[in-house]
């Protein structure tokens, strides 16, 4: 865990209002606290993303816990009107000389690829926001090539307020959010090769690895034990479901990358041209 030795300001975008910190290993931190606008949650689902982005291999940025002492509030009174209090909070690593990645620039990614394991966790945990928030995705100058980095997992369940009966109406739900970047990357970018590293590693998560992950949360982050079990389960649940979310996204993917898809003159979902499609047969 990380110890925050510096205060250096908000970040100034954001509903949960993140702040920068410097932290005891010397690098900037993107700090999110426990009573931001949408409450606790938000950093649980932050953590959890966290976990099994390193588990995974996803393209998250590096964060962890961070600790930030009485001390350090005490020095920056601007906290107090934040309604700060010492203990430990979501620190995620800030990307310098990363922007956004902006409309048709995601092909400049020379890791391009790794965007299957972001789409494939999104659907896997009902994260909307990322497939139509542009600024979720960033992309950053690394050794003279571009780097894409995925940002901001506080959506993950639709919504940061989400509770046992939420998590269990979800659980068995398959929706593709063909938005934005996401329609980008099914219909143009991503073949099916590209998402079965990411599978596997999905599948392969076993229960107790599940269990330790959501017992790691801090507890008063998450102080009832119910809605811990209702975490766990519903994670078990989706990784079972990994092949049936898997399907239903190559339909979105062309034949010619692997997927399931025939070509449609149409910019529209495949669902959409087929129900089209029949609609006109039907008529003839």
């Amino acid at each position: 865990m990380l110890h925050a030795l510096e205060y250096l300001g908000e970040v100034g975008v954001g509903v949960t209002s993140p702040q920068f910190f410097r932290a005891c290993d010397g690098n900037t931190y993107v700090v999110k606290f426990q009573n931001n606008a949408l409450r606790s949650k938000v950093l649980v689902s932050e953590l959890l993303a966290a976990k099994l982005g390193t588990l995974v291999g996803l393209c998250f940025p590096p964060s962890t816990l961070i600790e930030i002492s009485e001390q350090l509030i005490n020095k920056n009174p601007c906290l107090f009107d934040l309604g700060l209090i010492p203990g430990r909070y979501f620190a995620s690593l800030y990307l310098t000389n990363a922007e956004y990645v902006g409309k048709d620039r995601l092909s400049k990614a020379a890791n391009v690829s790794a965007m299957a394991g972001i789409v494939l966790f999104d659907h896997i945990f009902h994260n909307a926001d990322r497939a139509k928030n542009q600024k979720n995705l960033l992309l950053r100058l690394e050794n003279e090539i571009y780097i894409v980095y995925a940002i901001d997992n506080s959506h993950l369940f639709r919504s940061s307020r989400w509770n046992i009966d939420s998590l269990q109406i979800l659980g068995t739900k398959i929706k593709i959010y063909y938005y934005q970047h996401y329609r980008n990357l099914l219909k143009d970018i991503l073949s099916a090769q590209d998402f079965v590293p990411y599978r596997e590693k999905i599948k392969s998560l076993s229960d107790k690895i599940i269990d330790d992950i959501v017992e790691e949360i801090p507890k008063e982050w998450l102080p009832d034990e119910a809605e811990g079990k209702a975490l766990a389960d519903y994670i078990k649940l989706r990784r079972d479901m990994t092949d049936e979310i898997w399907e239903k996204l190559s339909k979105y993917i062309p034949r010619s990358r692997g997927g399931a898809r025939w070509l449609f003159s149409s910019s529209a979902p495949p669902e959409n041209n087929i129900n089209k499609h029949h609609k006109q047969s039907n008529k003839n």
